[in-house]
């Protein structure tokens, strides 16, 4: 796109929202301190290198297509990871998966991985500007292949994954000290039953025993957030997840501690944007993981939905941007991978924006004085402002490709590098 035709429909944008008394200016600046944590899993398909050649494998979790050029080495994705980062505006961050350390080519199992397994991680996001998250990885390993971990009732099995976790809290801690900027730590677990159980009672009791045993070690919030992650099902677990919603709600609110909003981990019906007001009435933080579900917890690329148009807006409205950590979750191989990232990660700006965009005193004095009609009418007003042209003037302004531009770029990405990779 011409500069001059993104300055020029910025300028009647600007006019169009001001007429609403919302300045566009400020709402760009606001975008630029509103950081989004980009998930390395994207570029590999959730494979990890633990060892050479590694795929996935079990834990509830399926990557599905086979486009040319996904990331085979640690080298590799950082180069993808810096080519994603080129084409995005505003503050981002990586979040890992343990299995991503630098292991040198050797079995390291998760109960003994330390934080120089991810020191080359941290030298390059430092390097980078960047932020790091970390999350434990209890699926993909033998001691997970029954479906349990953190709710064993082998015991043997339950300390693994104890130590795993306090290992992976420790390393994240770590990088938040290291980088002089709090690191989240995420816990999510696959455990659960394929048919109706009897006894979910034990299993949870036995969840909660391990979840006290590893947050017994304190780390400074300045280093370390911690968050839990629940799930409504997974593939093996169609009848019950142990780490259910309310299991960990209730863990969250009494601990204080982040409860993860993944809004693929839910009910197709439930609104998950709805859920953010009352959580945030119990405790400082929390997580979201952002995604698309189809029917399922499909993790498709992000999309521009009426499902993350809420979750922003009600972050927005509720005035908690400083109190949501904004991630994203999703894997999809059927389509170039660096195209996913952006498009997800833009994606999710957007609607960020679009919620800054709202004429919320005007919107909030409506709904107080009863006139309803005349929130509606704005609220289906708005839909068609030019928020896409306020978005490509602030990628302008942040040096990034605005409009379509960067779909050229990922295609000579995909091109010169992605297609070579045998």
């Amino acid at each position: 796109m011409k500069k001059v035709d993104i300055e020029r429909a910025y300028k009647a944008a600007k006019e169009q929202y001001a007429a609403l008394g919302v300045d566009t200016d400020k709402v760009i600046e606001q975008m630029r301190n509103i950081p989004i944590s980009l998930h390395c899993w994207q570029t590999d398909d959730v494979g990890g290198f633990e060892k050479p050649g590694a795929e996935l494998g079990g834990g509830g979790i399926q990557v599905t297509g086979n486009f040319p050029g996904k990331a085979r080495t640690i080298q590799e994705m950082r180069q993808d990871l810096e080519k994603v980062f080129s084409l995005l505006p505003g503050k981002l961050r990586l979040s890992l998966h343990a299995i991503y350390g630098e292991f040198g080519g050797k079995l390291v199992d998760r109960d003994q991985i330390e934080t120089k397994h991810f020191q080359g991680w941290i030298d390059w996001a430092k390097k980078k500007g960047i932020g790091l998250d970390f999350n434990c990885t209890c699926f993909s390993h033998p001691y997970a292949d029954d479906g349990y971990t953190l709710s064993s009732r082998n015991e043997k099995i339950r300390k693994f994954w104890v130590e795993h976790v306090k290992r992976c809290r420790k390393i994240a801690a770590d990088m938040g000290k290291q980088l002089g900027i709090p690191a989240v730590h995420n816990i999510w677990i696959p455990d659960g039953s394929k048919d109706t159980p009897v006894d979910r009672s034990t299993l949870r009791k036995i969840l909660k025993k391990s979840l006290d045993e590893i947050f017994s070690v304190k780390y400074p919030k300045k280093y370390l957030k911690d968050s839990v992650e629940s799930k409504l099902f997974g593939i093996g677990s169609e009848s019950m997840v142990v780490g259910s919603h309310d299991f960990y709600l209730g863990y969250a609110v009494k601990n204080n501690i982040m409860i993860t909003l993944d809004n693929g981990h839910f009910h197709p019906t439930e609104q998950v944007g709805d859920k953010i007001s009352s959580i945030l009435l119990y405790v400082d933080e929390i997580l979201l993981h952002l995604t698309r579900g189809v029917r399922w917890d499909s993790d498709h690329v992000l999309t521009l939905n009426d499902e993350l148009l809420l979750i922003a807006q009600e972050i927005v409205r509720a005035g908690a941007l400083n109190r949501v950590n904004i991630g994203l979750d999703f894997f999809d191989a059927s389509l170039n991978r660096i195209g996913a990232y952006v498009v997800g990660t833009r994606s999710a700006q957007i609607a960020f924006m679009y919620a800054l965009l709202e004429p919320l005193k005007m919107l909030t004095e409506f709904e107080i004085k009863g006139k309803n009609f005349e929130r509606l009418a704005y609220l289906e007003l708005m839909k068609t402002k030019p928020f896409g042209a306020v978005y490509d003037y602030y990628c302008m302004k942040s040096g990034k490709p605005a409009g379509e531009d960067y779909i050229q770029e990922i295609q000579k990405y995909e091109k010169d590098v992605l297609l070579k990779r045998k």
